[in-house]
């Protein structure tokens, strides 16, 4: 996985690759596809949720390019996959699921592997996690139509903020980077994720 789909592509970050190494994805799939666990292509998770391809994992978390001493947000837990590999190299992952059933289940994934730093929380992540912001690093795993405010806003100053914008079924991969109070903004590589839910997600 980490040689054909990821270094391949351009993501050779060696701390990153390691985490990547550390974490069981097969873990984090249903029973029945744990045959195409580390295969290149999402999976489905229930729900109409999925986990990510390995190489968008890979991508989004080096756009993010979170040090050790980062506190982070992810938004869209799901299986719990992205937040385990940020909580390799990152200090502190708060990580918010909309869907109850998910959330337990990856919570107890996580538990079960030992990530005492990263912490599951129920409830819209479009409005993000007010209780322990301002964040260094906010990942998104689904498509917004547009960026939520509540996100720009509990970004750190230099703090980045990577998520897919766009239509349903075609999304630009999109990274914003807080500079006091002005914001960059770059577009990346087009994508497809499932839809964010939530006030500002799609309703």
């Amino acid at each position: 996985m980490l040689a054909d789909q990821i270094v391949r592509r351009g993501v050779q970050d060696p701390r990153l690759l390691r985490a990547m190494q550390k974490v069981p994805r097969h873990r984090f799939v249903l029973p029945e596809d744990l045959a195409w666990a580390y295969a290149d292509g999402p999976l489905p998770i229930g729900h109409g949720q999925t986990i990510s391809q390995p190489y968008i994992v890979a991508l989004m978390t080096s756009l993010l390019d979170p040090d050790k001493t980062a506190r982070l947000l992810e938004i869209g837990t799901g299986s719990g996959y992205q937040a385990a590999v940020l909580g390799e190299l990152a200090q502190e992952v708060h990580t918010i699921e909309l869907i109850p059933e998910l959330a337990e289940r990856a919570g107890r994934t996580l538990g079960d592997l030992g990530c005492a730093n990263v912490h599951v929380h129920l409830g819209d992540g479009s409005m993000g996690w007010q209780d322990c912001a301002p964040y260094d690093g906010i990942l998104v795993s689904a498509a917004g139509p547009r960026v939520p405010p509540p996100l720009l806003e509990q970004l750190a100053d230099g703090g980045r903020l990577v998520l897919p914008v766009g239509a349903h079924g075609f999304q630009w991969l999109e990274v914003h980077q807080r500079q006091g109070e002005r914001f960059t903004r770059a577009e990346n590589i087009p994508v497809a994720f499932v839809p964010l839910r939530g006030k500002y997600g799609w309703k």
